[in-house]
């Protein structure tokens, strides 16, 4: 069954590594869809699923909670991951914080309990911001190498849930 990567973004970084990590679920052996979290009504037809999330002013998009909150049941066992984006710097302290509030967005929800959580410095396109965060500096806090060995772990985790549900 495809494994479904799906994504919250309202400037298009998370979209990219969303594409980013579903290339190395692909090299893992996951046959993967990537879709806008928004067009999935249905996850009946998907062995697990990948969320990915802007984190903004510490919340995650209002389209992937209500993603999370009509189906992260469902998809219990090991089945869900999530990664948000956000911190504007890739520093510990920057990461930590991001996770607090990743976690706090997860608590809100109830019952979802992804098998990973991930949280990864973010992008700011100051040419696609409103006053005042488009005064901001600049930058691009992702780490490719990172990212890669988070969905790499994602893959173990999902052929683990795989296996146990199939004995």
């Amino acid at each position: 069954m495809t494994t479904l990567v799906a994504y919250a973004s309202k400037h298009g970084s998370t979209h990219e590594v969303a594409d980013a990590v579903a290339d190395t679920l692909r090299d893992e052996g996951l046959e993967v869809e990537v879709r806008d979290v928004s067009d999935v009504k249905d996850v009946s037809s998907y062995a697990n699923a990948v969320i990915g999330s802007a984190l903004y002013m510490g919340r995650i998009r209002p389209e992937a909670r209500a993603f999370l909150k009509d189906h992260g049941k469902e998809l219990a066992g090991g089945r869900l991951a999530l990664f948000a984006m956000g911190p504007k710097d890739a520093d510990e302290k920057s990461l930590d914080d991001g996770r607090k509030q990743l976690d706090a967005n997860l608590k809100k929800l109830g019952d979802v309990e992804p098998a990973t959580v991930a949280i990864f410095g973010g992008v700011i396109d100051p040419d696609k911001l409103h006053f005042p965060f488009s005064r901001m500096p600049a930058s691009d806090a992702r780490d490719w190498d990172a990212i890669s060995a988070w969905a790499r772990e994602v893959a173990v985790s999902f052929r683990g849930a795989e296996s146990a549900t199939t004995r």
